[in-house]
């Protein structure tokens, strides 16, 4: 089958390989056929070696969804034919870690799909614990709505939840990229009044107004960003701060903006080290929360997709052919203009290389 492998060793770090189509090795696995995926940053830091525990020679990818078209015998829940999205965790449910709800630390699992074992950009993927990792889709919900369900969306949805928004809150998203989009609509969802996008890019910054995800915009690189907070909460600052950007900048950003006793919850992943001024920061009392997504709540985002409460298909801006995979995330690490997400298409009809025409909203 084509799948896109990283290997440190090609060019660029990936290449479009033969592989063989993946078999059930544990009762508990289930094999699904990838309809459609989509490109993470976190693939684009594998590429680029700051993820000591990515295997080399694997096929990379975790942001997908399919039919199901092999079960395990301990497979319960699912069985051929059955539409799903995929979780970017792969947890057992049974220890320490999952009965308290913290997936991202498994002991069984953790990051392993397109990082310690092969992952999604391919014909076919295995998936470990299926009854865990794998959400049904109802009638109502295509696959192009589930996308981005057990990654992005749920990523942004732990930001929001870090943040524990009260009714009126103001809430304030760094990075409007495709997390920051959807920890805005989850953070408005929680009930959020006030919800302030900030990114230097003007466009990512249109699409939060336009989508009605962000009351206030403002570009770092044309605005005192402090000032503007405090403006628009009586001098207070934010209620909450979810810092999705990943730079040095934000991270301060994130604390200056912040009211005293409020929670910053950093679901941005960081290429350097960074520390935390403690003298400069005494007094604010701030909660920091950090750390990967523990995407626990799979299945009521694709009810809440189902019941027309939250959408993310405009986050979809592109479209590739497998074969033509490679292209795609030269584009997806350019990020031109508009450039959201790419949807990855084994039977994609239409141009073999695809470009984007910015919708009117955006001219």
């Amino acid at each position: 089958m084509k799948s896109l492998v990283y290997n440190k060793d090609f060019e660029g770090g990936i290449k479009l390989c033969d592989r063989k189509t993946p078999e059930i090795i544990n009762p508990k696995d289930a094999i699904v056929k990838v309809t459609l995926s989509s490109i993470c940053t976190s693939d684009l830091h594998i590429i680029k070696g700051f993820v000591p525990a990515a295997e080399n020679n694997i096929i990379l990818g975790h942001e997908f969804v399919g039919e199901v078209v092999a079960a395990g015998e301990e497979v319960k829940t699912l069985k051929a034919g059955d539409r799903v999205s995929a979780n970017c965790e792969t947890f057992c449910g049974e220890c320490f870690f999952c009965k308290r709800g913290c997936i991202k630390n498994c002991q069984n699992g953790g990051w392993l799909i397109g990082c310690r074992i092969d992952g999604c950009q391919a014909e076919y993927v295995r998936v470990p614990y299926a009854d865990n990792a794998l959400t049904k889709l109802p009638e109502n919900v295509s696959y192009e709505n589930a996308l981005f369900v057990g990654d992005i969306l749920s990523s942004g949805y732990f930001g929001a939840e870090m943040c524990e928004i009260k009714e009126g809150d103001t809430i304030a998203v760094i990075g409007a990229g495709p997390v920051g989009l959807c920890a805005m609509m989850c953070a408005k969802y929680m009930g959020a009044k006030q919800i302030i996008a900030i990114d230097p890019d003007e466009t990512r910054l249109k699409i939060a107004e336009t989508q009605g995800l962000a009351d206030f915009t403002f570009n770092p690189h044309k605005s005192d960003i402090l000032a503007e907070v405090r403006h628009l909460t009586e001098n207070r600052g934010a209620d909450g701060v979810i810092e999705c950007a990943g730079t040095k900048e934000t991270f301060e950003m994130s604390w200056k903006i912040a009211r005293p006793n409020a929670i910053v919850g950093v679901v941005a992943m960081y290429e350097e080290d960074l520390t935390l001024p403690l003298p400069s920061m005494y007094g604010k009392n701030l909660t920091f929360k950090t750390g990967g997504v523990d995407a626990v709540h799979c299945k009521k985002l694709v009810e809440l997709i189902s019941e027309k409460k939250i959408s993310t298909d405009f986050l979809i801006t592109h479209r590739f052919r497998l074969e033509n995979i490679v292209e795609a995330y030269k584009l997806f690490e350019q990020k031109p203009k508009g450039c959201l997400k790419i949807a990855i298409e084994s039977s994609y009809v239409g141009l073999v290389n695809p470009t984007y025409v910015l919708p009117d909203m955006l001219q």
